[in-house]
């Protein structure tokens, strides 16, 4: 029901805002930059997304079966096993789930976006076999899709080289802030379901487990800060690309030692990422027409104008909000807000405090309204629950740090 009001809610508010621009201005272009954005998004969501998603599907379903033949994907799955089956108890410890999305978590964090996608479309079947209801998603999918959201990155391979075809000064001066930024975001989406579904934090493991991702986070980012910056872009550009290859490597070679055939498991794993494209489109089409109607009525910029009066009515330093226009497009078009960080960039300048703090906006969360179609519309939930809500938790959390941490780092 959620996204049935939040859909519909695009398309009202859109047709209220450009009914009232059209009656203050006497400009009747508006109409038709709404019904020219149906067109453009719905061609955008198959011929941008859809298609070129079809074969990178095709080869990561198809190098996913290898793995878990081979037992590679169990294999990993089991070190974390103590963790996952606190944080998704309605799982079975071996049950193929955990492993998936292990591999989902793991290509995510390394900013691997074409490998993650289809690893966690992969992993949200899996837990689609363990749900009694098929059309409502089950509080194991409301986690799993909330961690996603909330877009943590340890890599943020593609804002650090917009940001250097751009000419920045130091293109990784935003990593350490995008890394706390985005940790926040993932902390506060899990807290968030945690709640939710009762699940208990102080668990020892629990605790342990978080506390090691957290040590883990800040270790990094004091290792990050030690290198050159030359040193940096190479650990950003080949470090996660090197751990990828070594996966895929990894899979053959252990398939190759158990004597399985690696063709026909690939083949075979390989098959279903044509189905698996099909049955997004619709999804894909509807939410994005819907986004698309939404900004080009001018509803978005009416909601940041308003945004910017408010925050300046109270008193409080209103620097931050040329950039809001990234960090409310992110949870609804990774490629808007991309858009909207670059013209930001552009605008303000690329080492301006709103340029970076676009960039934070871009790295704190994910595209929630585009994952949640994805994700549950690739397995025919209708009923999300909470999901949304919990998504834009994560999302807000991850707004907040980053405005926060772009004043202490580049105010």
């Amino acid at each position: 029901m959620a996204l049935n009001y939040i859909w519909v809610g695009f398309f009202v508010l859109a047709f209220i805002v450009a009914l009232i621009r059209f009656f203050v201005t006497g400009d009747a272009e508006i109409f038709g930059a709404m019904i020219d954005s149906t067109f453009t998004a719905s061609k955008s969501a198959v011929m941008d997304i859809a298609l070129p998603l079809t074969g990178v599907m095709v080869l990561w379903l198809g190098l996913m079966n290898i793995g878990e033949k081979a037992g590679a994907v169990n294999f990993l799955a089991r070190i974390v096993v103590p963790f996952f089956s606190r944080l998704f108890p309605g799982v079975p410890k071996n049950h193929p789930a955990m492993g998936q999305m292990l591999m989902n978590f793991s290509a995510n964090m390394l900013g691997l976006d074409n490998a993650a996608t289809p690893l966690g479309l992969k992993a949200m079947q899996g837990l689609q076999d363990l749900n009694p209801k098929k059309d409502t998603a089950s509080n194991a999918q409301i986690m799993f899709l909330v961690i996603n959201t909330s877009g943590l990155t340890v890599i943020p391979v593609t804002i650090l080289a917009q940001r250097a075809i751009l000419g920045a000064a130091n293109p990784t001066d935003i990593f350490i802030p995008v890394l706390i930024a985005t940790a926040v975001s993932t902390l506060v989406g899990i807290i968030a379901v945690a709640l939710r579904q009762r699940i208990n934090l102080l668990d020892p493991v629990m605790m342990a487990w978080l506390g090691g991702i957290v040590a883990a986070t800040g270790g990094l980012t004091w290792w990050i800060g030690t290198l050159e910056k030359e040193q940096v872009e190479i650990v950003s550009k080949a470090g996660s690309n090197l751990l990828l290859l070594a996966v895929i490597v990894g899979f053959i070679a252990v398939a190759l030692f158990r004597k399985i055939n690696v063709y026909e498991a690939f083949i075979e794993g390989a098959k279903s990422g044509f189905e698996v494209t099909v049955r997004i489109i619709p999804y894909l089409v509807g939410m994005l027409t819907g986004i698309a109607v939404f900004r080009a009525s001018g509803a978005l910029d009416c909601m940041i104008n308003g945004l910017g009066y408010l925050f300046g009515a109270v008193g409080m330093n209103t620097d931050f909000v040329p950039s809001l226009p990234t960090a409310l497009m992110k949870p609804l078009s990774g490629s808007g807000a991309k858009a909207m960080m670059v013209e930001a960039m552009q605008h303000y300048g690329v080492d301006s405090f709103v340029g970076r703090l676009s960039c934070l906006f871009q790295g704190a969360a994910d595209t929630t309204f585009y994952i949640i179609a994805l994700y549950f519309g690739s397995v025919g939930i209708r009923k999300t629950r909470y999901a949304v809500t919990a998504g834009l938790i994560a999302d807000l959390a991850g707004v907040i740090a980053a405005i926060v941490l772009a004043y202490l780092f580049f105010a």
